[in-house]
């Protein structure tokens, strides 16, 4: 019997909702971790149950089977809808979007099988008899997940295997670990203290809330520990850091260090315009802050090489590499963002600052090495050849300690979870433990991906932007570009790209 997806779809609805996922948000599964090669939801929603789905021409008259294929069409334009199923308790009430597809999926199943169909959505224990013998949906390349996230959406049994690690990791947090803890109210001492009542955490919002807690306590831990490396400017919170690489002008009668800088702007808001101004003083560049919309000198780089403020000499691309190989790539503090009253201030950078950055000394590095080559790398050519290349001194101090943390948290998690009843069976995650500690693991789990969302843009590859006036991840496409002007998030502020963001992100999207 032909399939509805055999013979049409509205491809217009289904294309137009996969595109706007391409504008991810709080709360969509997208959201959880990066992944490239990540494939609409939407799309995988309606080609698993348009694969599943009898065409009604082949059991009814053609003009009943319009009439009937018009309405399926209705259902599909509804069911990848995201706003639809975002609310799994909505979308699967009798009336609901994902219980009426399962309901239309069941009764397809009935009738290739012989069996009796489900009388109505509301007959759910049929329905479900019915899915459990659909065929299982088996994704040998699971990637971010999408097709057997969907298929669990749908009722529908998953198998799903990748050989990227990460890959498996991300199917995992996304399907097999929520599903297992479903209705468990959080572990947290501060949940239990409180009195209970008629609180009720249906599916993973009580993990949500545990992921929620204990990376509230590791910023806290953190601030602790290495609070002192990120101070306030004027009694207001620093948001970022603005850096400038700078390479050695290769002029002989000049030989000054000069800033490689793409854009002098910080703010380009109507009506808030704000930029660098770069002064020579001595045979040497220094940096203050003015607002306005004048713009500002041109940047200092570009595809053909820089130039030297000081003397105004050409610097070719292939000195700045033999300079970056040779390991003296250096980096000067040229302004810094806080957290106003009114929304963002810009400062000249302050030598207590700088001192304070160049301090920091983290006891570990990832000398791990980046590839030679590869599509998209270009950070090699500059000297960037480890991955703690690409961080500064800081910012490892601040993943580490992150790091360590993750795993302390993890060690809270099982004791908390043992006080509120969870079983010592001593079983982990990975072999299928239901314990408390499996559930400390699995709140490990979400505290990493946390932590993989802070490196994404803590970073020495991430730019300002300021169209927006806030952090741009590393990641805007598929590459490691080489950065000239990069920006240093504080992870303790409560502004772009901080820890407890990072945190809500996840949470939400476990939620």
């Amino acid at each position: 019997m032909r399939k509805l997806i055999e013979v049409a779809l509205p491809l217009e609805a289904i294309n137009r909702e996969s595109l706007e996922e391409r504008f991810s948000f709080h709360g969509h599964p997208s959201t959880l971790h990066l992944w490239w090669a990540r494939r609409p939801l939407a799309s995988a929603r309606a080609v698993l149950f348009a694969s599943l789905v009898d065409d009604p021409g082949e059991y009814l008259p053609e003009e009943e089977a319009k009439a009937e294929r018009q309405r399926l069409f209705g259902l599909l334009e509804r069911l990848v809808n995201w706003d639809s199923v975002k609310d799994p308790e909505e979308a699967e009430k009798d009336n609901g979007v994902i219980g009426e597809a399962r309901y239309e999926i069941a009764k397809s199943l009935a009738r290739a099988l012989g069996e009796e169909p489900p009388a109505s959505p509301r007959d759910k224990e049929r329905i479900q008899a019915l899915l459990e013998k659909a065929p299982p949906v088996l994704d040998p390349f699971a990637g971010g997940g999408t097709i057997p996230l969907e298929a669990q959406r749908l009722g529908l049994r998953a198998f799903a295997g990748d050989l990227n690690p990460v890959a498996v990791l991300i199917n995992k947090a996304l399907i097999e670990i929520p599903a297992r803890f479903a209705g468990l109210p959080p572990v947290n001492p501060e949940y239990r203290a409180k009195p209970i009542g008629n609180s009720a955490f249906s599916r993973a919002a009580g993990l949500a809330q545990d992921v929620r807690h204990y990376g509230a306590w590791m910023r806290e831990e953190a601030r602790k520990r290495i609070g002192h490396l990120y101070l306030d400017l004027d009694g207001e919170t620093v948001i970022a850091w603005l850096w400038a690489r700078t390479v050695a002008c290769p002029n002989p009668a000049c030989g000054a260090e000069a800033p490689l800088v793409r854009s002098f702007w910080l703010s380009k808001k109507a009506g808030k315009g704000v930029y660098v101004v770069p002064e020579v003083r001595e045979g040497q560049v220094q940096f203050r802050v003015e607002r306005g919309e004048k713009p500002p000198v041109e940047g200092t780089v570009g595809r053909r090489g820089g130039r030297c403020l000081v003397c105004g000499a050409h610097i070719p691309l292939d000195h700045v590499r033999r300079e970056g190989k040779a390991g003296r790539l250096g980096a000067r503090l040229m302004a810094i963002v806080t957290a106003g009253e009114k929304g963002r201030n810009y400062h000249a950078p302050t030598p207590e600052h700088e001192e304070v950055a160049r301090g920091a000394v983290p006891r570990w590095r990832p000398d791990t090495k980046l590839p030679e080559q590869a599509l998209g790398f270009r950070v090699q050519n500059y000297g960037l050849s480890t991955h703690a290349d690409l961080f500064t001194p800081r910012q490892l101090v601040a993943l580490t300690t992150f790091a360590d943390l993750v795993a302390e948290a993890r060690e809270r998690v099982y004791q908390d979870a043992l006080e509120a009843g969870l079983s010592d069976d001593g079983i982990p995650l990975a072999e299928g433990g239901r314990g408390a500690k499996a559930y400390a693991e699995a709140v490990g789990v979400y505290l990493a991906f946390v932590l993989d969302r802070l490196a994404e843009s803590g970073n020495s590859l991430s730019r300002w932007q300021s169209g927006g006036e806030k952090v741009g991840g590393v990641f805007g496409r598929q590459a490691l570009p080489m950065v000239w002007d990069f920006s240093e998030v504080n992870p303790f502020s409560d502004s772009t790209r901080n820890f407890m963001d990072a945190v809500e992100w996840v949470a939400k999207a476990l939620e």
